[in-house]
């Protein structure tokens, strides 16, 4: 069966980005390589340094390395699809945010800062050729109640961590054929616009 550790995805660019944003891909098989508590400080610090609203940081991460008991708590508030390669990773963490502002109002922002975080902690996986994997598919109240989270605390998303590499034969099969398919992504002009929305801008020269 093929061995992905040097699989890079096509990724059909319209026009020139950096290669860690080009070669990073989102796998369901991982290298048996394993992930260092120092490897995950790094990333966790290159999370901390992303933008956020009015410097309030509203994330919190859980994190567990395969083998412990946090990972096999975070594996069962994962639904069934996902645990049937999430398996695969040598590290699985939780997102999550406080939908709440130091004065008690909504923070509408929280969950874009999440994003930053997790965006800024991808980048630097990748450098290290670390694959990163997002996940909606968790029990949210599930994972709120078994890692005693506030109330006000809202789990966004799991991630899946380890370095490319692993076997096709460790995914599901009818999850193979998306392992080694091309990706592929809206044009600009379809989420880009230069006045009201659904304006034609002309983004795309091609």
């Amino acid at each position: 069966m093929k061995n992905t550790t040097d699989f890079i995805k096509k990724t059909p660019t319209d026009h020139d980005i950096i290669d860690l944003v080009k070669n990073r891909w989102s796998p369901r098989t991982f290298s048996d390589k394993p992930i260092s508590q120092k490897e995950l400080q790094v990333l966790f610090e290159a999370g901390r340094w992303a933008p956020s609203s009015s410097n309030l940081q509203p994330w919190n991460i859980v994190w567990g390395i395969k083998g412990s008991e946090t990972y096999d708590r975070i594996m069962d508030v994962l639904v069934e699809f996902n645990q049937k390669w999430a398996k695969n990773a040598p590290v699985l963490l939780l997102g999550v945010v406080d939908t709440k502002t130091p004065k008690g109002d909504d923070n509408y922002h929280a969950p874009l800062d999440l994003g930053q975080f997790s965006a800024n902690m991808a980048i630097q996986a990748q450098s290290m050729g670390i694959a990163f994997h997002q996940m909606a598919g968790l029990d949210y109240e599930k994972a709120k109640k078994e890692f005693k989270f506030p109330e006000t605390f809202h789990v966004a998303t799991a991630i899946a961590l380890g370095y490319y590499g692993g076997e096709l034969s460790d995914v599901p099969d009818f999850l193979q054929d998306a392992e080694l398919g091309e990706r592929s992504r809206k044009k600009q002009n379809d989420f880009v616009f230069n006045g009201d929305y659904k304006a034609t801008g002309d983004v795309n020269d091609n």
